[in-house]
């Protein structure tokens, strides 16, 4: 495409990209979702200098820091890229109806440690129960330095319910994430591992086989990134 010439319209795109060879300059490509149309560009710009000072702190020894969200495990299995020989037929038996479980989850991204409360459902008494976890896991009484916890505005941790159980918890200190901005929550990064390497290329007979090996998935997870992460390791690389 030259300069003055003008820019191809949304038809001229889909005729390229049924031609047998596409014009120069074009490649055969899948779209991808955006929500940066929606978000506040200033919002995410302080939100993101915020995480790396909150990040600095917490290497500092001064806060504990987490992030918190929610996804999903489903019983129909994940394919991934795997080495196999030349000429063998991979393939993953398929349930006749896949099913799913909730998985709400806390990331340390100082000690690089997943925590994972499975549940049929993903609501805020589901959500409550993973603050009983991260208090246990964290401690809350005695408590010498902050336990920031990052989360985004959805639903359940916006509820009336979730709004009281927070409140009821000092020893938690929130820091919001703008809207639209899932980029900005690391544990994002989480769930796609655990179900591109973890969980994939696997068939569970049911939700309950799938919520019995989501901890060893996390636990396989948080073994990995830990390795990844020891400074020995590096040394002796």
């Amino acid at each position: 495409m030259r300069r003055d010439r003008p820019a191809r319209r949304a038809g001229d795109l889909a005729a390229v990209a049924l031609a047998p060879i596409a014009s120069k300059g074009f490649a055969f490509r899948r779209p991808r979702h955006t929500l940066k149309g929606r978000q506040d560009a200033a919002a995410v710009a302080a939100s993101r200098q915020r995480l790396v000072d909150l990040k600095i702190q917490a290497k500092a020894g001064a806060i504990d820091l987490v992030f918190l969200d929610e996804s999903e495990a489903l019983t129909h299995p994940y394919l991934a890229r795997c080495w196999a020989q030349r000429g063998s037929d991979l393939r993953i038996q398929a349930p006749g109806q896949s099913k799913k479980r909730a998985m709400l989850g806390a990331f340390d991204p100082l000690r690089r440690r997943l925590l994972v409360h499975t549940s049929p459902t993903k609501r805020s008494t589901d959500f409550v129960d993973l603050l009983d976890r991260l208090g246990a896991a964290y401690g809350t009484a005695e408590r010498t330095r902050p336990l920031v916890v990052v989360l985004d505005h959805g639903p359940i941790h916006t509820s009336k319910l979730t709004t009281k159980a927070l409140a009821a918890r000092p020893w938690l200190t929130l820091e919001w994430l703008p809207k639209y901005a899932p980029e900005l929550n690391d544990i994002e990064r989480c769930w796609r591992d655990l179900k591109q390497h973890q969980l994939a290329n696997r068939t569970f007979a049911d939700a309950n086989a799938l919520e019995r090996d989501i901890p060893d998935a996390v636990a396989r997870l948080n073994h990995e990134r830990q390795l990844k992460s020891s400074p020995l390791l590096g040394r002796c690389a």
